[in-house]
């Protein structure tokens, strides 16, 4: 199930990237840039309105993975689902007024629009509180089928869902209306199609019980211990990776955080690398946990970890070495990929940092240790928000993108040691050296002697070579480097040949 996960995870991560990321200039070249920062404000309010659910998504998700392995009834799992139904739609309803109500004064107080009228900006707040609202509610039926371990069934909706919202996005401002409202207005309607598929899709699984699910404050009351830990984990952490673009909204003409915005994106684009090895690791640690099987425990976090750095480095040292040329082959505009090149670098590097401890940081989860997590996201917040408003004004938007590398570097040298005061203890170096060390290595050397033999492809299909051998050649260098993924691939390896032989060897007889 764990390799039927993965690759589900992946495929519906990479086409789902597809359709938010190839889509992009598009979006620019209908709408224009201080457009197109009004959308990557929008991607930072719909993210950090998971603030609002108070830890109650990834516990639903938990606990769902809890359900499948005999914890829950089929009453009190439905019981728990309305109840937290209950209070998104509440809350959802909540955010929908609040950003109508002060679409006006954000338009015209909070950002700096140059070309937008403060009328047109204005409308187009209004819009996305509904959209902002109905992608609230969307989450905990997107959590329920991940603890479900129906993974394969997800990506399948997901991935056709971002199709009809990326293509229907192009369509609308290229033959209906080329405005950000008209963009808003699309992005709504499939959020209204996605919660009512999602919704009907989950009622179908569970199974049938003997009565409806009711709200329960005494359900609620059982699972808020590690929902309070997870509220203050979401909390930090979405301060920790969307303060620096809340600042800058202010900061910044909107122009400019429009630059930051699509580098921010692409960057982020990394995310779908690493949300299915999340995905299919967490509940397999959480089982091992609970099972008390330890061997297993230390091999699955070893793997995962190395799995994380092999794919997360590889592709992301190519970006960071490569930046400004995969922008110009992507957008094919020279003066937008010279602009967001160093920005996207730099932030593609802190994210990198940011990924290679995600392992440790499941695994906690996994134990049920909450707190370490929000005492080194809150050590961590301390630092990054005054760093963030002393270095913009002196540094801009480049000083904002070296905090973000600055930050999550310390995290990694220093904040990862107290895991292993308590998980784990003889594992420490293991992960440093073998799992990190070893493959990132590798893959800087190789990327690096590629930047150096091909420093600048000028036409498109040079472009794309230099990309697909930088890709490729990384890739494998860090993957013969980690001993764990090496064997894993060798393992298959021989079984297909095994396979294989004894299908010939069928045939022939």
């Amino acid at each position: 199930m764990l390799k039927r996960n993965l690759i589900a995870n992946y495929l519906g991560q990479v086409w789902n990237a597809l359709m938010g990321l190839a889509f992009l200039p598009l979006y620019i070249h209908y709408i224009g840039i201080e457009s197109y920062g009004l959308i990557g404000l929008f991607g930072v309010i719909t993210a950090s309105l998971s603030l609002l659910d108070m830890g109650m998504t990834p516990t639903l998700s938990r606990e769902m993975a809890r359900f499948t392995g005999g914890e829950h009834t089929a009453e009190s799992i439905r019981d728990l689902l309305r109840s937290i139904e209950v209070i998104t739609f509440s809350i959802a309803a909540l955010i929908a007024v609040t950003l109508t109500l002060s679409s006006h004064w954000l338009a015209s107080s909070w950002l700096q629009a140059k070309d937008l009228p403060v009328a047109i900006v204005s409308q187009a707040f209004s819009i996305m509180g509904l959209v902002a609202a109905l992608r609230f509610v969307e989450t905990i039926y997107r959590s329920s089928l991940v603890g479900l371990q129906r993974q394969v069934l997800f990506n399948a909706i997901n991935s056709l869902l971002a199709t009809v919202r990326g293509l229907g996005s192009v369509a609308i401002l290229a033959l209906v209306s080329p405005t950000i409202q008209a963009f808003f207005f699309w992005q709504g309607l499939v959020s209204i199609i996605t919660l009512a598929t999602l919704s009907c899709t989950i009622y179908s699984i569970l199974p049938t019980a003997q009565r409806p699910g009711r709200f329960s404050w005494q359900v609620l009351r059982q699972i808020w211990g590690y929902a309070g830990g997870m509220m203050g984990i979401t909390f930090l952490a979405l301060l920790l990776t969307q303060v620096d673009k809340v600042l800058l909204s202010k900061l910044l003409t909107l122009t400019e955080y429009g630059y930051y915005t699509l580098a921010a994106t692409v960057a982020g684009a990394l995310y779908m690398l690493i949300s299915p090895i999340t995905q299919a690791w967490f509940p397999r640690l959480t089982q091992l946990f609970a099972s008390q099987d330890f061997p297993k425990l230390i091999r699955t976090y070893h793997q995962g970890a190395q799995l994380v750095t092999v794919v997360l480095g590889s592709a992301a040292l190519v970006i960071t070495f490569f930046s400004e040329i995969f922008l110009q082959l992507w957008t094919q505009n020279f003066e937008l990929a010279q602009r967001t090149a160093p920005l996207l670098s730099l932030l593609v590097l802190g994210n990198l940092l940011n990924f290679l401890m995600w392992i440790p940081g499941q695994t906690q989860l996994a134990y049920g240790w909450t707190i370490l997590g929000v005492q080194t996201n809150i050590v961590a917040v301390s630092f990054f928000v005054p760093a963030i408003l002393w270095v913009t004004p002196r540094y801009g938007s480049v000083g904002a993108a070296w905090s973000w590398v600055s930050l999550n570097a310390a995290c990694l040298l220093i904040g990862v040691h107290f895991m292993y005061r308590r998980i784990l203890k003889t594992e420490k170096w293991l992960w440093y050296r073998q799992d990190l060390l070893y493959p990132l290595i590798s893959a800087v050397v190789v990327v690096g002697i590629i930047r150096c033999l091909l420093p600048n492809p000028v036409s498109w299909f040079s472009q794309l070579g230099t990309l697909v051998l930088a890709s490729i050649s990384t890739f494998f260098a860090a993957m013969l480097s980690a001993n764990r993924i090496r064997e894993q691939v060798k393992k298959i390896f021989v079984s297909s040949l095994k396979t294989l032989r004894a299908k010939r060897l069928g045939e022939k007889l």
